[in-house]
């Protein structure tokens, strides 16, 4: 009687190699579109460590909106091979991989669609890698068109922020080709994330986890600073209660590294409030269509919304913790009670 062969994980259950294991070489060209907040930290973990711009033949090409950060970029590592190219399209068709990292689902099509833009770079053989948290119709828009041009797209939304992309520690949630997400897991994806999951070959799954876990993020923050705002405004010193929230089982790393600086209501952004108010929008819009009771979050995404047009505040391009001010001027408690 023969044995059965042994089940493998199914697809979403995939992640990547721990973080001990030696980086494999990717011996192809790499290109990096969009040095912002996010980009900037991955585009400088490909070339620090080696994955792209060590030599003539392994360059990091790359563009930006803003190509000062591109002159920037090359100026801080002077001994390896970063070349600046004068539109997204160059960079495509320069190269065999490109990684794009744009801030808005509105920057994001004007880049990949625009006459120079990545999508008219595309040609057979050609692999996109889009790191960006879009819809998911955006996401699999893009990826047909690619398809269209001979080329292949992957998904890669990733979970982190600014500190974490410029220390390599950020997650990646990938749909799309296999052969394209296990060719870079253990060299691109590696060195710039601790983790990366693969949710299958159709597009969209990844964007879907990266709705969920952004949402639930959102949701956490809106909480943390109602509890915090009512404990100032009921007398109680607000550190302690910092401090007792990170001894609890609702302890969270987000809590402890945000608290301290709300409490001195430091917003220098790591996640603009507007970004996270964008993912909190289309999260919802995913849970309308899927008909699932959502309210909480709704009611969260609603304060963000709120936050993020008040222009007297001026948060928008705040950290997200910025929601804390926004929940202190539409209340009517005693903020000078308390210790801050």
């Amino acid at each position: 009687m023969p044995i059965p062969p042994i089940p493998t994980l199914p697809p979403h259950r995939k992640v990547k190699a721990l973080p001990t294991d030696p980086v494999t070489k990717l011996n192809k060209r790499i290109g990096f579109i969009g040095l912002g907040i996010m980009g900037e930290g991955m585009a400088c973990r490909l070339v620090t460590e080696q994955i792209a711009g060590r030599d003539a033949e392994n360059p990091l090409v790359v563009w930006n909106r803003t190509v000062q950060k591109c002159y920037d970029m090359r100026d801080k590592y002077p001994s390896t091979n970063i070349v600046v190219k004068d539109t997204a399209r160059e960079v495509v068709e320069s190269c065999d991989i490109v990684f794009s990292m744009l801030s808005t689902p509105e920057a994001a099509r004007a880049v990949f669609e625009g006459e120079d833009g990545v999508l008219a770079g595309v040609s057979e053989g050609k692999s996109i890698v889009d790191c960006a948290t879009l819809a998911e119709s955006d996401m699999k828009r893009m990826n047909e068109a690619v398809l269209s041009k001979g080329g292949q797209f992957l998904e890669a939304p990733v979970s982190g922020s600014k500190v974490p992309a410029a220390t390599g520690t950020l997650i990646f949630l990938c749909a799309g080709p296999s052969d394209l997400f296990y060719g870079i897991l253990d060299n691109a994806l590696r060195v710039m994330g601790k983790a990366s999951h693969y949710f299958g070959t159709e597009v969209g799954q990844g964007t879907r986890a990266k709705l969920v876990v952004n949402s639930l993020m959102g949701t956490m923050m809106a909480a943390y600073s109602e509890g915090l705002a009512l404990a100032q405004s009921v007398d109680l010193d607000v550190s302690k209660i910092v401090e007792v929230i990170g001894q609890g089982a609702i302890q969270s790393p987000m809590y402890a590294l945000k608290g301290p600086k709300m409490l001195k209501h430091d917003h220098k952004p790591n996640f603009p409030l507007k970004h996270a108010h964008k993912d909190m929008a289309l999260a919802c819009e995913m849970a309308k269509n899927a008909k699932v009771e959502y309210s909480v979050m709704e009611q969260a995404e609603l304060l963000f919304r709120q936050a993020r047009e008040d222009e007297e505040l001026s948060v928008a391009d705040s950290d997200f913790s910025a929601v804390y001010e926004k929940i202190r001027k539409e209340s009517d408690g005693d903020f000078t009670k308390g210790k801050n």
